[in-house]
Protein backbone atom coordinates (compact mmCIF):
# COMPACT_ATOMS: atom_id res chain seq x y z
CA UNK A 1 0.00 0.00 0.00
CA UNK A 2 1.56 3.17 -1.35
CA UNK A 3 2.05 6.12 1.66
CA UNK A 4 3.38 8.39 -1.16
CA UNK A 5 1.58 10.00 -4.07
CA UNK A 6 3.30 12.16 -6.77
CA UNK A 7 1.75 15.33 -7.67
CA UNK A 8 -0.87 14.68 -9.81
CA UNK A 9 -2.67 17.00 -12.59
CA UNK A 10 -6.29 19.11 -12.64
CA UNK A 11 -8.34 18.86 -15.53
CA UNK A 12 -6.71 22.01 -16.24
CA UNK A 13 -3.36 20.08 -16.93
CA UNK A 14 -2.23 22.06 -14.03
CA UNK A 15 -0.07 20.55 -10.99
CA UNK A 16 -1.87 19.65 -7.82
CA UNK A 17 0.12 18.82 -5.00
CA UNK A 18 -0.85 15.95 -2.62
CA UNK A 19 -2.16 17.02 0.74
CA UNK A 20 -0.52 15.57 3.66
CA UNK A 21 -2.39 14.55 6.46
CA UNK A 22 -1.26 13.09 10.19
CA UNK A 23 -1.22 13.34 13.68
CA UNK A 24 -0.91 16.36 14.98
CA UNK A 25 2.22 17.18 17.24
CA UNK A 26 3.39 19.69 19.25
CA UNK A 27 5.50 20.93 16.73
CA UNK A 28 2.38 21.95 14.58
CA UNK A 29 0.85 23.94 17.76
CA UNK A 30 1.81 27.60 16.69
CA UNK A 31 1.13 27.00 13.03
CA UNK A 32 -2.34 25.29 14.38
CA UNK A 33 -3.02 28.53 16.46
CA UNK A 34 -2.29 31.08 13.63
CA UNK A 35 -5.04 29.59 11.75
CA UNK A 36 -7.29 29.36 14.95
CA UNK A 37 -7.10 32.84 15.42
CA UNK A 38 -8.51 33.48 12.06
CA UNK A 39 -10.98 31.26 11.91
CA UNK A 40 -12.58 31.45 15.43
CA UNK A 41 -13.37 34.34 17.29
CA UNK A 42 -13.50 32.68 20.69
CA UNK A 43 -9.90 30.67 19.68
CA UNK A 44 -8.85 27.49 21.84
CA UNK A 45 -5.51 28.71 23.79
CA UNK A 46 -2.23 26.56 23.29
CA UNK A 47 -3.06 24.99 26.52
CA UNK A 48 -6.18 23.63 25.68
CA UNK A 49 -4.53 22.65 22.52
CA UNK A 50 -1.88 20.48 24.30
CA UNK A 51 -4.19 19.21 27.08
CA UNK A 52 -6.50 17.66 24.36
CA UNK A 53 -3.23 15.95 22.33
CA UNK A 54 -2.45 14.42 26.01
CA UNK A 55 -5.67 12.40 25.89
CA UNK A 56 -4.27 10.10 23.11
CA UNK A 57 -6.90 7.07 23.39
CA UNK A 58 -9.60 9.60 23.74
CA UNK A 59 -9.16 11.95 21.34
CA UNK A 60 -7.36 11.81 17.13
CA UNK A 61 -6.02 15.47 16.25
CA UNK A 62 -4.73 16.02 12.91
CA UNK A 63 -3.08 17.97 10.49
CA UNK A 64 -3.29 18.66 6.60
CA UNK A 65 -0.09 19.59 4.92
CA UNK A 66 0.75 21.50 1.50
CA UNK A 67 4.50 20.79 1.10
CA UNK A 68 6.07 22.40 4.58
CA UNK A 69 3.08 24.38 5.40
CA UNK A 70 0.08 23.41 7.74
CA UNK A 71 -3.08 24.65 6.14
CA UNK A 72 -6.13 23.03 8.34
CA UNK A 73 -6.58 20.70 11.38
CA UNK A 74 -8.85 18.46 13.20
CA UNK A 75 -10.50 16.96 15.97
CA UNK A 76 -12.18 13.67 16.83
CA UNK A 77 -13.44 12.42 20.52
CA UNK A 78 -14.68 9.32 20.92
CA UNK A 79 -17.35 7.82 22.80
CA UNK A 80 -17.92 3.68 23.48
CA UNK A 81 -19.43 3.40 19.72
CA UNK A 82 -19.48 7.19 18.26
CA UNK A 83 -17.33 9.94 17.62
CA UNK A 84 -17.59 14.04 18.22
CA UNK A 85 -15.60 16.20 15.50
CA UNK A 86 -14.69 18.50 18.18
CA UNK A 87 -12.90 21.44 15.73
CA UNK A 88 -12.77 21.59 11.77
CA UNK A 89 -10.20 24.61 10.72
CA UNK A 90 -8.60 25.63 7.44
CA UNK A 91 -6.18 28.45 6.53
CA UNK A 92 -8.52 31.12 5.29
CA UNK A 93 -6.30 31.40 2.57
CA UNK A 94 -6.84 28.00 1.37
CA UNK A 95 -10.31 27.68 1.23
CA UNK A 96 -12.41 26.23 -1.70
CA UNK A 97 -9.45 24.05 -2.21
CA UNK A 98 -10.91 20.75 -0.46
CA UNK A 99 -8.93 20.73 2.21
CA UNK A 100 -11.89 20.13 4.54
CA UNK A 101 -13.11 17.11 2.69
CA UNK A 102 -9.55 15.97 2.92
CA UNK A 103 -9.62 16.51 6.53
CA UNK A 104 -13.23 14.88 7.19
CA UNK A 105 -12.41 11.84 4.81
CA UNK A 106 -9.38 11.30 6.89
CA UNK A 107 -11.12 11.13 10.35
CA UNK A 108 -14.15 9.48 9.14
CA UNK A 109 -11.56 6.34 8.75
CA UNK A 110 -9.99 7.03 11.56
CA UNK A 111 -13.31 6.71 13.72
CA UNK A 112 -14.28 3.66 11.42
CA UNK A 113 -11.13 2.13 12.15
CA UNK A 114 -11.57 2.83 15.93
CA UNK A 115 -14.86 1.19 15.52
CA UNK A 116 -17.30 3.99 15.71
CA UNK A 117 -20.52 3.46 13.88
CA UNK A 118 -21.86 7.63 14.04
CA UNK A 119 -19.92 10.49 13.94
CA UNK A 120 -21.87 14.11 15.43
CA UNK A 121 -20.92 17.02 15.12
CA UNK A 122 -22.12 21.11 15.57
CA UNK A 123 -22.14 23.80 13.10
CA UNK A 124 -23.05 27.38 13.23
CA UNK A 125 -26.54 27.55 11.38
CA UNK A 126 -25.27 30.73 8.94
CA UNK A 127 -22.52 28.44 7.65
CA UNK A 128 -24.08 26.80 4.85
CA UNK A 129 -21.10 25.98 3.45
CA UNK A 130 -19.86 23.49 5.97
CA UNK A 131 -23.18 22.48 5.92
CA UNK A 132 -22.95 21.24 2.80
CA UNK A 133 -19.89 19.30 3.02
CA UNK A 134 -21.07 17.34 6.14
CA UNK A 135 -24.14 16.78 3.89
CA UNK A 136 -21.34 14.71 1.53
CA UNK A 137 -21.06 12.43 4.31
CA UNK A 138 -23.91 11.63 4.47
CA UNK A 139 -25.07 13.96 8.41
CA UNK A 140 -28.37 15.15 8.62
CA UNK A 141 -29.39 17.42 10.65
CA UNK A 142 -31.29 16.23 14.20
CA UNK A 143 -32.02 19.49 16.32
CA UNK A 144 -30.70 22.72 17.13
CA UNK A 145 -28.66 24.14 19.85
CA UNK A 146 -30.19 27.49 20.75
CA UNK A 147 -27.28 30.39 21.92
CA UNK A 148 -24.23 27.70 21.08
CA UNK A 149 -22.05 29.50 20.42
CA UNK A 150 -21.57 32.41 23.02
CA UNK A 151 -19.59 35.02 21.60
CA UNK A 152 -22.46 35.82 19.17
CA UNK A 153 -25.26 33.96 20.23
CA UNK A 154 -25.66 32.08 17.40
CA UNK A 155 -27.67 28.82 17.39
CA UNK A 156 -25.76 25.48 16.59
CA UNK A 157 -27.22 23.06 14.04
CA UNK A 158 -26.62 19.20 15.91
CA UNK A 159 -25.96 16.99 12.52
CA UNK A 160 -25.50 12.98 12.67
CA UNK A 161 -24.55 10.17 10.49
CA UNK A 162 -24.75 6.87 11.46
CA UNK A 163 -23.95 3.31 10.11
CA UNK A 164 -20.54 4.33 8.94
CA UNK A 165 -19.23 0.88 9.04
CA UNK A 166 -21.06 -0.20 6.41
CA UNK A 167 -19.62 -1.07 2.97
CA UNK A 168 -22.50 1.56 1.45
CA UNK A 169 -20.68 4.32 4.04
CA UNK A 170 -17.28 2.72 2.81
CA UNK A 171 -18.54 3.36 -1.32
CA UNK A 172 -19.78 7.07 -0.28
CA UNK A 173 -16.01 7.68 0.75
CA UNK A 174 -14.37 6.39 -1.85
CA UNK A 175 -16.60 8.85 -4.25
CA UNK A 176 -16.13 11.79 -2.34
CA UNK A 177 -12.23 10.72 -2.63
CA UNK A 178 -12.57 10.43 -5.81
CA UNK A 179 -13.84 13.85 -6.38
CA UNK A 180 -11.09 15.43 -4.53
CA UNK A 181 -8.74 17.66 -6.60
CA UNK A 182 -5.77 16.30 -5.14
CA UNK A 183 -4.45 13.33 -3.79
CA UNK A 184 -4.63 12.49 0.39
CA UNK A 185 -1.16 10.98 1.42
CA UNK A 186 -1.99 9.30 4.59
CA UNK A 187 1.25 9.93 6.94
CA UNK A 188 2.49 5.92 8.02
CA UNK A 189 1.50 6.67 11.39
CA UNK A 190 -1.86 7.55 10.71
CA UNK A 191 -2.18 5.11 7.81
CA UNK A 192 -1.45 2.16 10.05
CA UNK A 193 -4.72 3.26 12.26
CA UNK A 194 -6.95 2.93 9.34
CA UNK A 195 -5.48 0.37 7.67
CA UNK A 196 -6.22 -1.57 11.38
CA UNK A 197 -2.51 -2.50 11.74
CA UNK A 198 -1.56 0.12 14.21
CA UNK A 199 -0.39 -1.55 17.60
CA UNK A 200 -1.68 0.19 20.25
CA UNK A 201 -3.28 4.46 18.97
CA UNK A 202 -0.97 6.98 18.07
CA UNK A 203 -4.40 9.00 17.48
Amino acid sequence: MALRAPSSRSSDGSTVSPVHVGPMRRRHLRSVLTIEQQVYTRPWTHGLFTSELSMRTARCYIVARVGSHVVGYSGLMFAPDEAHITTIAVDPSRHRQGLGTHLMLSQTRVARARGMTALTLEVRQSNTAAQEMYRRFGFAPVGVRRGYYRESGEDALVMWVHDIDSAGYERRLVDIAARLPSPTVLDPTLHAVVSHDAIGHDC
